[in-house]
């Protein structure tokens, strides 16, 4: 890490996606009626959906030379300079994202409530906006490569969407 911004970023990354979002809904969700098959669903999703996570973080730095935290057009740390379209960013466009997502469903079946599936889908609506924002970003930073990778990977979910 070179700079300020990107422990900054990263910091701030971990607090929010890892700490405070499954926070509010553990406590949206009241205290959890769980047995051993919600505790297993939660270790595996989290396992997988963080490790994913973390590859993406990791790429995206040595290869795409940047950091994650780019909120609504705004460049909290500095954004990559380099298109990164193999690793796994050869899975989706968003793995990052795709991997959040994976954590906070096995949150979600761990905590079994609405309360945790409204604030999922509620993120859920919110991080589709920034992507779209940040497709178009993306489109005017590399232009003809990405249209092209856009073509060949999905946005989000692997063969499906």
């Amino acid at each position: 890490m070179k700079t300020g911004r990107d422990i900054i970023g990263y910091n701030l990354g971990l607090i929010l996606f890892i700490i405070l979002i499954p926070l509010i809904m553990w406590k949206a969700s009241g205290p959890p009626s769980y047995g051993v098959i919600h505790i297993i669903v939660l270790v595996a999703f989290g396992a997988i959906g963080i490790a994913l996570s973390i590859w993406s973080i990791v790429y995206m730095k040595l290869v795409g030379k940047g950091n994650p935290m780019d909120a609504f057009n705004h460049e909290v740390a500095p954004r990559t300079s380099v298109l990164m379209t193999d690793g796994p960013y050869k899975i989706c466009r968003n793995p990052m994202l795709l991997g959040v997502f994976i954590y906070y469903l096995g949150l979600v079946i761990f905590l079994h409530s609405w309360q945790a599936i409204m604030i999922f889908v509620l993120y859920f609506a919110i991080m589709m906006v920034q992507v779209s924002r940040e497709e178009k970003r993306l489109e005017q930073d590399f232009g003809e490569a990405y249209t092209e990778y856009k073509k060949s990977t999905k946005k989000l979910i692997p063969y499906i969407w």
